[in-house]
């Protein structure tokens, strides 16, 4: 059943709040001073961003619940937009995700990611059929921007992998349980933030650490 006009309008007025708390808190931002006040530009940040990604997100519904677009179409835009990377080479398949992966506590920053991703890994397995893993090792690779403070690299059981982790077991493996899925974490320095997942048969996951220390070690000579 559509929504009347008067829901809609207490919506979008919701959502124009929350964008009004979102300009304050950068403008905030933009005024600290991060060396001598690192707590509060982090906690400022913090807010800024899940204020954003909670905009999105509610933004998203309306234009689910008010209009003809269909959430599998507009996920496949939104997956593009934020530049959602998926390929598989040598039976090595390899995600790519445009940010740092929220903490545990920070649960509304899940659905902004997750629906892309979810949609992303579905319209791939159309055209490129997915391998399925019995037995195998996930690695999440950390990438946190070298033109940030190194402080901001936080403890990986802070970090929220679960959901993530559901979502690709979904399409890739027989189950994510501890007797069959080995889980490895690691942080790299990069250009920008982000979050990459490669997920591998067991006995691939040597060679792959192995090419992947002469890659980070290739990358420091320079």
């Amino acid at each position: 059943m559509p929504l009347n006009r008067v829901i809609i309008s207490r919506r979008i007025t919701s959502i124009l709040d929350e964008l009004s708390r979102l300009t304050n808190a950068l403008y905030a931002m933009n005024m600290t001073d991060i060396q001598r006040y690192p707590e509060n530009y982090e906690a400022l940040s913090v807010d800024a961003a899940l204020r954003a990604e909670q905009i999105a997100c509610r933004l998203r519904h309306l234009i689910y619940t008010t209009t003809g677009t269909r959430k599998e179409e507009y996920l496949s835009s939104a997956s593009t937009m934020l530049n959602i990377g998926i390929q598989c080479k040598d039976g090595i398949v390899e995600i790519s995700l445009p940010s740092l992966l929220p903490k545990r506590k920070q649960h509304l920053s899940g659905e902004f990611l997750l629906d892309p991703l979810h949609n992303a890994l579905a319209q791939y397995a159309k055209s490129c059929p997915l391998p399925h893993f019995h037995h195998c090792v996930v690695c999440f690779s950390h990438i946190y921007s070298r033109d940030l403070p190194d402080r901001r690299v936080r403890d990986y059981d802070n970090l929220e992998l679960k959901q993530l982790l559901d979502i690709v077991a979904s399409f890739l493996m027989t189950d994510d349980s501890g007797l069959l899925c080995d889980a490895y974490n690691t942080t790299e320095i990069g250009e920008n933030d982000a979050t990459r997942i490669s997920v591998m048969d067991s006995g691939q996951f040597s060679i792959w650490l192995q090419a992947r220390e002469k890659a980070l070690q290739a990358i420091s000579d320079f």
